[in-house]
């Protein structure tokens, strides 16, 4: 058996035991069915994380944190009424609704696209790679904020409105942690997000971190707007973790959506959008012939695989032959 052979072997147990550990093993709330965590928990990320989760520091393997660990996070919490001025405003001109309309620049998220459905609305303040533009002329002073707190990675204001729910789903990337602070919320029981089966309300000027990659769910029963800020922040790591998360972070930078034309579109965004149509096309025609749609899906998604996995076959191959020159008298 050659060095190809026994590392494809290795890389493919590997991504087995990856996506096993997160579905049977990895903390306390389960999916009812695998068939649930094929379609909520984005398993084809699960050895990257993994591998995150490995690095991240013992303190921080937990679904829910306290925020102390950020740097000048307490300027957030400081200014809290400050920022939620800026997003109420935003509310009141309409550029939540705009910001996910369909024909707008940022209908199609590649990220978020299915909370639509339920209500759920974003605009986004900055994402991986610097502010939007947009963000910086409709609310400069939450954007001067997030600038001065270095541990910060991306931001949106989100609005979850009376009577919505988001189900139970978890987020694809474990590059960063997820934080929320409460700007105009209910501030009661029925209106809260559950995170691996702890159940945390929301309330103005209260912040926390949870770790976004653990199964989760969001529910507004109140008759109330639910309005946060929501942050992207640094996951706490080793210098394995944090050399490996520099390069994986870049996968989250093209993913960036904008908010209007002004802002700037990552390539993964800009290609979800162009196969939009295509998307729509799949969407009819599982209503109308689901059997060939799903047998499509199947045949999509196996040639997806074989063609990463014949990817890595062909860069062992070729270090394999490096090495064996390199090693000839």
């Amino acid at each position: 058996m050659n060095l190809v052979t026994l590392s494809m072997a290795a890389l493919l147990a590997y991504v087995a035991a990856s996506i096993v550990y997160v579905y049977r093993f990895r903390g306390r709330q389960r999916y009812a069915s695998f068939s649930q965590y094929l379609r909520k928990s984005w398993p084809v990320f699960a050895p990257l994380n993994c591998l995150l989760y490995m690095t991240t520091a013992r303190a921080a393997r937990q679904p829910v944190l306290e925020p102390h660990y950020i740097e000048g996070i307490h300027r957030l919490r400081r200014n809290w009424r400050r920022i939620r001025d800026e997003a109420m405003q935003l509310h009141a001109l309409g550029a939540f609704e705009a910001a996910s309309a369909p024909g707008s620049a940022g209908h199609h998220d590649v990220g978020f696209r299915t909370f639509y459905k339920r209500g759920w609305r974003k605009f986004y303040l900055m994402w991986y790679a610097g502010p939007h533009r947009s963000a910086q002329r409709l609310c400069p002073t939450t954007v001067r904020l997030l600038d001065g707190i270095p541990g910060v990675r991306a931001a949106m204001f989100s609005v979850l409105p009376p009577g919505s729910e988001l189900s139970l789903h978890s987020d694809p990337l474990a590059c960063s942690l997820r934080y929320h602070l409460g700007l105009d919320t209910p501030g009661t029981a029925d209106c809260h997000i559950c995170i691996d089966g702890q159940a945390v309300t929301w309330r103005n000027g209260e912040d926390f971190v949870f770790d976004e990659t653990y199964p989760h769910y969001a529910r507004n029963d109140s008759d109330a707007l639910r309005v946060i800020l929501m942050c992207d922040v640094e996951r706490p790591m080793n210098l394995l973790g944090r050399t490996f998360n520099r390069i994986y972070s870049g996968l989250a930078w093209a993913m960036t959506v904008p908010n209007t034309a002004e802002d700037r579109q990552g390539p993964i965004s800009w290609l979800f959008a162009r196969l939009a149509p295509l998307r729509e096309r799949g969407l009819r025609l599982k209503c109308t012939h689901r059997t060939v749609y799903t047998g499509l899906k199947v045949l999509l998604n196996t040639s997806l695989l074989l063609l990463v996995l014949a990817a890595v076959g062909g860069v062992l191959e070729f270090l394999s032959r490096l090495f064996n020159q390199v090693g000839m008298p």
